[in-house]
């Protein structure tokens, strides 16, 4: 190999190194700098009674991912953004080891808009992104980019996102003696809507059972 090729291949190692560096490695050094908080006895709250099924929660939050639509996203924005969100959440899985993962509404750009067969196409990319390993639990609550705002949900919005998802406007999750409620926000209105009527049923009841359990 000659020096023209010999400095040829400096740029194609240096430039596959700043790539590599750039678009993957990146997000470890990042997210690697990131611990769990560490939970003080001496702060306990003592009049919450511990019992031996009580543990720690690691628990990630995120909301709005947005992910592109066919109508407002330029293929090259999804591309790099999702690429971006996969890499960025999959360190996270890796590095954190989250217990449970909530995504707290609007996965979707235009998920309100979308017919069946978009519709289905989010969905993939959504867990294609968004996948997590067996020992992490996933929960997602709908956000209005999903199936619109209050005045434009319409029963046939509100089912699809709930079954694919296995989310309902209102939802009690229990894990290891903690527990969250994740809550559809279109359907506080309080206007006795379908949606309303019967997400006030279901936060009735929880809070029936949350208040059996001595929790309040």
């Amino acid at each position: 190999m000659g020096p023209v090729g010999v400095y040829l291949t400096k740029i194609g190692l240096s430039l596959f190194s700043l790539f590599f560096f750039c678009e993957y490695l990146i997000y470890y050094c990042v997210l690697f700098q990131c611990s769990w908080p560490t939970l003080d006895p001496q702060k306990a709250d003592a009049t919450i009674a511990i019992t031996n099924s009580d543990m720690v929660i690691r628990a990630l939050i995120l909301a709005d991912p947005h992910l592109l639509g066919p109508r407002h996203g330029h293929w090259f924005d999804k591309l790099r953004r999702e690429w971006q969100m996969y890499r960025a959440f999959q360190t996270a899985m890796t590095l954190q080891k989250p217990d449970v993962v909530f995504i707290l509404g609007d996965l979707f750009d235009e998920g309100q808009y979308s017919r069946e067969l978009e519709f289905n196409a989010y969905v993939e990319r959504f867990k294609a992104i968004f996948h997590v390993p067996d020992r992490t639990k996933l929960f997602v609550a709908v956000g209005n980019h999903d199936i619109g705002f209050h005045y434009r949900v319409t029963p046939y919005l509100d089912q699809r996102f709930s079954e694919v998802f296995d989310s309902p406007s209102v939802n009690l999750i229990s894990l290891a003696g903690s527990h969250f409620v994740l809550i559809n926000s279109m359907a506080m209105e309080g206007d006795g809507c379908f949606l309303c009527r019967s997400a006030e049923l279901l936060l009735s009841n929880i809070s029936s059972k949350l208040f059996n359990l001595g929790i309040f």
